[in-house]
């Protein structure tokens, strides 16, 4: 059953803006929808139409999408035709300006190479002042500007060379296939001293890290105080605010370094143009090594108990258990009169004791006598060494023991005997 539908007037409200219009399957509805409706479904062929236009429009959509995504790839050595006077021959009809501010330290720099500077935006008619005074660099167009994108490439010029970018490599801006990046690093670390590591890791040592960034992305890195001026193709300067950013955020550039070389090697493939690259670029997971330090003293926890710690006793109750509570005031001050009492006399024996000390004599060490025990062994064993062997050579010759003592008085006589001979 199809609704009545009629044609609403201009007072009233459309259905399909919430406006009711009757009761039943009555509905009004403006004129607008009164002629699709009308259009529509006003007979069941008509509706089966408009199923089979729509599903032509879905199938030349696709086919559209498909060549759109060929025309996205751009062949090989393809290059954008240069803008020429011929395309703009009216010129601009309004003036545009640009200005900058650049520190004092960049005023010599810039006095000596104001003349190329000014050489080189004379090619697109740009006109450049420089105010040693203020500090400010302007640019502006003129009459025979013809390149309504000349302002915009002579103000990123201003903004390098502002930014201590040499003048060699700030001119290429000037070049259609060259844009400029100048990515602002001061505000994205909270600490100084880790804000300058993270910035001297961006640079690598010796600048290793930055040029190797410059070789793959084709793009000139300058870190410089707060911020990174970088300058190349728009594909390079993606990857390179990539991996800026990422190195504020305490991921280290050589990660994704190692990516952009696989990148680049895929890149050189024609059959991998169209597929994913997700299966061949490595996946850094982030580690924290960093544990927490351990206090040295550790408390150890004691069990939980869901029941309150018992309250301490007041001097009240303390009072209440010994009993003390029911004495008069007079005798809790002679209890309180003998315990200080007793208190100082402890006090005083203890002062007279440390008095006392220095006043004792300190022990004496006794004295070591000196004992020569080693050399009387010594004699002993050299006598009963000798006996050995006399007793030994006694029982090899069998000849009778003779007395040495003798012997040896003997021959001290005849030797006295000598001497007063000799007198």
């Amino acid at each position: 059953m199809w609704y009545n539908i009629t044609p609403l007037s201009k007072g009233n409200r459309c259905y399909c803006e919430g406006g009711g219009g009757g009761g039943g399957k009555r509905r009004r509805v403006c004129l607008r929808h009164f002629r699709f409706w009308s259009s529509t479904m006003a007979s069941p062929t008509a509706a089966v139409g408009v199923s089979e236009e729509q599903s032509k429009k879905k199938s030349k959509k696709s086919t559209n999408e498909v060549e759109e995504c060929e025309l996205l790839t751009v062949p090989d050595g393809w290059r954008e035709p240069a803008f020429t006077r011929e395309d703009n021959p009216r010129g601009l009809l309004e003036e545009s300006s640009f200005a900058t501010l650049f520190p004092k330290y960049r005023e010599a720099y810039l006095r000596e190479s104001w003349p190329l500077v000014q050489k080189a935006l004379g090619e697109t008619h740009i006109k450049a002042t420089l105010d040693l005074i203020e500090g400010s660099i302007t640019v502006c167009t003129t009459k025979k500007t013809f390149d309504p994108y000349a302002i915009v490439r002579a103000r990123d010029l201003i903004k390098l060379l502002a930014r201590s970018v040499p003048f060699e490599q700030a001119v290429r801006i000037l070049q259609d296939d060259v844009a400029a990046d100048i990515i602002k690093i001061g505000t994205l670390v909270r600490n100084r001293e880790r804000f300058v590591k993270r910035r001297q890791r961006l640079i690598g040592p010796k600048g290793s890290t930055l040029k190797a960034l410059e070789l793959l992305t084709g793009c000139y890195v300058m870190v410089q105080g707060n911020t990174v001026s970088a300058l190349g193709p728009h594909n390079g300067l993606k990857e390179v605010r990539k991996v800026v950013m990422d190195t504020m955020k305490n991921i280290h550039p050589i990660y994704n370094i190692k990516t952009l070389m696989i990148k680049r090697e895929l890149a050189k493939d024609p059959e991998l143009r169209m597929q994913s690259w997700e299966r061949f670029l490595p996946n850094f997971r982030h580690k924290n090594l960093n544990k927490r330090k351990e206090p040295k003293k550790k408390s150890a926890k004691k069990e939980y108990t869901p029941f309150p710690p018992q309250q301490p006793e007041s001097k009240v109750d303390k009072e209440l258990a010994t009993g003390e509570f029911f004495l008069r005031e007079s005798v809790k001050k002679r209890k309180k009169m003998e315990e200080i009492k007793v208190k100082q006399a402890e006090a005083l024996t203890k002062k007279q004791e440390e008095r006392n000390k220095a006043f004792i004599p300190p022990k004496e060490k006794p004295l070591m006598k000196k004992t020569n025990k080693a050399p009387s062994e010594s004699k002993l064993d050299i006598e009963a060494i000798k006996d050995k062997v006399k007793k030994a050579k006694n029982k090899k010759l069998g000849a009778p023991i003779v007395n040495p003592a003798p012997a040896s008085s003997s021959t001290a006589t005849d030797k006295k005997q000598k001497k007063k001979n000799k007198g």
